[in-house]
């Protein structure tokens, strides 16, 4: 199994089929697949695609979201970027480019298409998922059998975390992308801060300390 999710994940760095075979349009730069994957990393977030700053880094969440998301999440850069704590797996591994308005593209399909179902089937099932955005709600949701919750409102979705929770063959919650643009509906929605992330954060260092306590044997 360990050789198995090596072998992929190094197969999944190397892809250029959003170039040389591409669904549609191909990419307009050089791929970059950004991803982090651990053998038994026990909290998974799964996101959107990388923007033009993880492009550049090569690593995950290295932009001011990336600041607010470790910190909804109590943890530190260390933490964040363990690959034995969490697997970051977004839902297109490239950056996707953007369009006339300087908004990111949706995620790439060749990467659901091709690469999720058989790195999730290599994965070992996490003990918290976290999900960022619409895409990674739809693909995960179908995966989770959570597919009654699937909506096109994603701040619906995150209201209803209760009753997520509720279901999910294990903890699972949605989150609005930590940009600057959500602010309004952070404001908007108090639950968020009020009850969401106090769930998260205790569940979160639960889950890290005896990863932790280990580390120090």
């Amino acid at each position: 199994m360990p050789e198995l999710l090596d072998g992929l994940l190094r197969d999944i760095r190397a892809c250029r089929i959003c170039r040389e075979t591409p669904q549609g349009g191909a990419l307009p730069h050089e791929p970059r697949p950004v991803l982090q994957a651990g053998r038994a990393a026990p909290i998974l977030l799964a996101g959107q695609a990388p923007g033009a700053r993880v492009h550049a880094s090569g690593k995950p969440f290295t932009d001011p979201s990336g600041e607010r998301l470790r910190a909804w999440l109590g943890v530190s850069q260390e933490e964040f970027y363990d690959e034995s704590l969490f697997s970051i797996v977004p839902m297109g591994f490239c950056y996707p480019g953007t369009d006339a308005r300087g908004a990111d593209y949706p995620p790439r399909p060749e990467c659901r298409a091709h690469w999720h179902d058989r790195l999730f089937a290599t994965l070992p099932p996490p003990q918290l998922t976290l999900l960022i955005g619409q895409y990674a709600q739809d693909y995960h949701f179908a995966r989770l059998g959570l597919a009654a919750f699937k909506s096109n409102n994603l701040g619906t979705t995150i209201l209803r975390w209760r009753e997520i929770l509720a279901a999910a063959p294990h903890p699972v919650v949605v989150l609005p992308h930590p940009s600057w643009r959500n602010n309004g509906w952070i404001r908007k929605n108090p639950t968020f801060e009020n009850e969401i992330l106090p769930y998260l954060r205790p569940k979160i260092r639960t889950i890290l300390a005896p990863r932790g306590a280990d580390a120090t044997l």
